[in-house]
């Protein structure tokens, strides 16, 4: 197989070629030999947040000044490429605790709390978590129902959050609350809060998830959790524009890990047809196949290229939204397609979870789900094409 097609080092100066290659051996070290365990036991492995954090990846788009290595997006686009290209897991653990914790906080903190957590998120030593998605909020975030209610010098805080990533394991969490429910967005208010306060319940998800199996996804409740006042993430009623801004740095993540799972699905899928002999020759030799084969191929590098170029645009300080959604639209769609024609051309083995078809296809739909669906992608679209 030429991966030199697959691949991204060929365009890459090479600098950044080597630090794709390295990202690479280590997802190949570290990584893949749990991926398929962890997914089949349903099964959270700690010893991965320290192989992230010696690997610099946790601390990788983080400022030096706090621990991190001050990683540009194209950086961080190719890392979470290989991560993706790997384990969704350990993908989607990093994009929450690098971007939407670590690089939100970043940019929304105060002194005193980048100076508390941020070292602490890069080392590993502590986990943080999203607390933004509510039973009756998902996509409308200003529908939030969990209300931080002022008391004395601080807030009292009720409500829940499901769905929250590294929820039931997270030392820190960067929570979402309204402190008026009639002002909307305007009332939503971000506050940096450590989980080992009174008030906190933490439960597992019910259920058994589609995909990302291998991470840990929980349901909070908040009873009459008490918060100082300077746990407020920027300033009251601003935290939709925090929100707003940690998802940001989350997506482009989301993105290029979709754009390594299309990679592994088209890797597997080009590899298995190579080899599987049917009506006298490889599948590979049949036009039909080859004809997928190829359509996945282009749409592989069309998503690589737009997952670049929001990068690109970011690090020069003139990406818009609608730069992040094209890329996240088309990636995580793209990606999805791959799996499911890599699942087919792998026939009935591609229906089992010893070959990686199977898990790929279920891990590629929480991509098209969270941090902003395909769906809400296309309004963003719309709306910037009618300059509304």
């Amino acid at each position: 197989m030429n991966l030199d097609l697959l691949l991204p080092d060929s365009d890459l100066e090479p600098e950044l070629r080597a630090f794709a290659q390295r990202l690479r051996a280590f997802a190949a070290d570290k990584l893949l030999p749990h991926a398929r365990a962890i997914d089949e036991q349903r099964r959270f492995r700690r010893e991965m947040v320290q192989e992230l954090a010696a690997a610099g990846v946790l601390g990788g788009p983080v400022q030096r000044a706090y621990g991190g290595a001050d990683w540009s997006p194209l950086q961080l686009a190719l890392a979470h490429e290989e991560l993706g290209a790997v384990c969704s897991n350990a993908r989607g653990f990093c994009a929450v605790q690098t971007g939407l914790v670590a690089q939100c906080l970043q940019q929304y903190g105060s002194d005193a709390q980048r100076q508390r957590w941020l070292p602490l998120l890069v080392r590993g030593e502590a986990i943080g978590c999203f607390a933004l998605t509510e039973p009756e909020a998902g996509s409308d975030v200003a529908a939030l129902r969990t209300t931080a209610t002022p008391r004395g010098a601080g807030y009292v805080l009720h409500g829940q959050k499901h769905w929250i990533t590294n929820g039931g394991i997270a030392d820190v969490m960067l929570l979402f609350a309204t402190v008026d429910p009639a002002k909307g967005r305007d009332g939503i208010t971000a506050f940096l809060i450590a989980t080992d306060r009174p008030g906190l319940k933490r439960e597992a998800m019910p259920g058994i998830e589609l995909g990302h199996r291998g991470s840990d996804h929980a349901v909070l409740t908040f009873d009459g959790m008490e918060v100082p006042a300077d746990a407020i993430v920027g300033q009251p009623g601003r935290g939709f524009a925090v929100a707003m801004g940690g998802l940001a740095c989350g997506r482009i993540s989301v993105a290029a890990g979709a754009v390594g799972i299309h990679r592994a699905a088209l890797q597997a899928a080009a590899t298995f047809t190579e080899q599987r002999q049917q009506f006298g020759k490889p599948l590979a030799a049949q036009q039909m196949v080859q004809e997928r084969l190829a359509d996945l191929l282009v749409s592989l590098q069309a998503s690589r290229l737009l997952v670049w170029r929001v990068a690109r645009r970011r690090a020069a300080g003139i990406e818009v939204p609608a730069d992040l959604a094209m890329a996240k639209l088309h990636a995580t769609e793209a990606a999805a397609r791959a799996a499911e024609e890599s699942l087919l051309l792998h026939g009935g083995r591609g229906y089992s979870s010893a070959f990686v078809p199977e898990r790929l296809l279920r891990d590629v739909q929480g991509l098209r789900i969270y941090e902003g669906t395909s769906l809400i992608q296309k309004t963003i679209l719309a709306r910037a094409l009618a300059g509304r």
